[in-house]
């Protein structure tokens, strides 16, 4: 994404894993759902019951009157022998053909094939026809122990019938007695949600059912149901917050509006991060392998820190001084960096001012920012507008409020007060819990920062006014008379941006810390108890051996381990 700014990422899941829905529902990642059935599709019957005869017979007579075929799937291969016998007592004569994972290369398919051909009345398979099969003359299936699938794996397999026009029906039969109590719960979710494009809601039971997993880790579920989902939630949204520090969103790729203004000479008409432009010049770098890697590195660096760096190298490596067209790119570049971690996703030009859109910017972000700064204050020439929704002055019915250094400006610390717009509370729990209102807000307004990131390459043209009046925005006043635009621009961003960089390096640094020592701790701890386990165990055979020598007992294995010992000594 880096590399190509037209790539975009899109994951597509009928039933999404419980950590996965979990990170959508968290604002880590954005979700929608498509619910729109094709046309002339039906609802599937779900009849979720125990293992009957009676059941498995009326299910594959009144398919196969209607000249229909059925699936029969079990959840082991060493099950089907049996389930194959069962129905070739209750139909004698009827065409049966199987399909596992373990059979020789290709015959699984074969068999697939052949009885999509119509050879067969019923396919009695694993959940090796879970995905890809789509046969629309089969709208009958029957999953023999279905408390031993999971919740995805059941619907995927109800969605092998129902594929056409005709009423199809599923049939979850389970074995009674031995179901468990997760168990029970997936199959009254399956049998509840039968609509059609009910997927979302059987991967969000499915989530209460199993929990969320780890969301850094390896575990895909976990134990959510032990404190309730919502306050799970909750809990989790917290202490991200809690962890993140200096959260301000850095924004893949800043888009530099064009301007319209003949009379403007602007430096970002042509974008000089964009691939399609050189770079270094052939007379610096001759070899083209070698500028070419230059280039990427340089295009890549995600801060000022590290593209100093890889001009040094080039410096030792190649000479100096540096050609003034690659200087001049290098300051494109250096601005770009500053722009991405500050969080800026718009520039443009609207009345001669420059306009640095920053939709993911809060009030507490720029508190702990002006603290990072030399004289607690922003750059000479640079202003921060925050709209009206994200500061005090909403129900004073004006529109934005502005933080400058002058008298009368928006107040700051009263605002951080608020736990909306300020950081979390860790009295709010003692002081009656924390007002789900102001928290739901608060994620609907980070859920619309980070869509507005992604959609802002799509603005085109000059920029407008409804492009940036409802979003938090720096703005460099005059900016259109300034001479040396990117001198300017670099002058009140370079220090937000170091300062940024600075923190969020020293914070992953701090986590880095506080994880080894985590570790250690553990491996401590570890070791403390096998210690204490050996020394325990040193100590039982010590009185062991001691007992055995005072009363003159060998290797025999005990005080009486013998009958004539035991008579002896009583």
């Amino acid at each position: 994404k880096l590399i190509c700014s037209g790539v975009d990422v899109l994951t597509m899941s009928a039933t999404p894993i419980p950590r996965t829905l979990q990170m959508s529902l968290s604002g880590i990642r954005d979700t929608s759902t498509l619910q729109s059935p094709p046309p002339m599709r039906k609802p599937i019957q779900t009849q979720v019951s125990q293992v009957d005869d009676d059941i498995i017979y009326e299910a594959i007579s009144t398919e196969l009157d209607r000249g229909g075929q059925c699936f029969y799937v079990v959840p082991r291969i060493s099950m089907m022998a049996e389930a194959e016998s069962r129905i070739m007592e209750l139909f004698p004569g009827i065409a049966i053909i199987s399909a596992h994972g373990r059979m020789g290369r290709n015959m699984a398919e074969q068999n697939v094939a052949a009885f999509a051909e119509g050879n067969y009345q019923v396919l009695l398979a694993t959940t090796v026809i879970e995905n890809g099969v789509d046969i629309p003359s089969v709208n009958t299936i029957l999953i023999q122990n279905a408390e031993n699938f999971g919740m995805s794996t059941l619907y995927q397999l109800r969605g092998r019938v129902g594929r056409s026009d005709q009423q199809a029906y599923a049939y979850f039969l389970h074995s009674g007695e031995s179901v468990t109590e997760q168990a029970a719960m997936r199959l009254q979710a399956i049998g509840d949600l039968s609509a059609l494009g009910s997927g979302f809601d059987v991967a969000n039971r499915d989530l209460e059912i199993r929990g969320a997993g780890s969301l850094l880790g390896t575990e895909q579920s976990g134990e959510a149901a032990r404190v309730g989902f919502d306050l799970y939630m909750r809990m989790l949204k917290k202490s991200i917050r809690q962890l993140r520090g200096l959260d301000v969103p850095v924004v893949p790729r800043t888009n530099f509006l064009e301007i319209e203004e003949a009379n403007l000479e602007f430096f970002f008409i042509k974008d000089s991060s964009s691939s399609s432009s050189p770079l270094i010049p052939a007379s610096y770098i001759p070899d083209l392998d070698q500028r070419y890697q230059a280039e990427t590195s340089a295009r890549l660096a995600e801060s000022t820190a590290a593209l100093v760096n890889i001009t040094q190298e080039w410096k030792q490596t190649y000479g100096i001084p540096l050609p003034a067209e690659l200087q001049t790119s290098l300051k494109t570049l250096h601005l770009h960096c500053c722009t991405k971690r500050i969080g800026i996703d718009v520039v443009g030009i609207h009345n001669g001012d420059c306009i640095l859109r920053s939709p993911g910017l809060r009030p507490r972000h720029l508190q702990k920012i002006l603290e990072l700064l030399p004289q607690t204050k922003l750059p000479n020439g640079l202003r921060m507008i925050f709209p009206s929704r994200l500061t005090n002055k909403d129900d004073r019915g004006e529109d934005e409020a502005e933080f400058t250094d002058n008298k009368g400006v928006m107040d700051l610390k009263t605002l951080l007060q608020n736990p909306m717009f300020g950081d979390d509370n860790e009295d709010s729990d003692e002081n009656g819990g924390d007002d789900t209102e102001d928290w739901d807000a608060l994620d609907r307004e980070e859920a619309m920062a980070m869509k507005e990131i992604s959609s802002a390459m799509q603005l085109k043209g000059k920029l407008r006014k409804q492009d940036f009046v409802d979003h938090p925005r720096y703005i460099v006043p005059d900016f259109a008379s300034q001479p040396d635009k990117i001198h300017t621009l670099l002058q009140c961003l370079l220090p937000l941006s170091k300062a940024i960089y600075t923190q969020q390096e020293y914070d992953k640094t701090a986590a880095k810390i506080a994880t080894e020592l985590r570790e250690k701790r553990e491996l401590i701890t570890k070791q403390r108890k096998k210690q204490k386990k050996n020394e325990l165990d040193a100590m039982r055979i010590n009185h062991s051996e001691m007992v055995n020598r005072q009363y003159g007992i060998g290797n025999g294995g005990g005080i009486l381990n013998k009958p004539e010992q035991q008579q002896k000594r009583v």
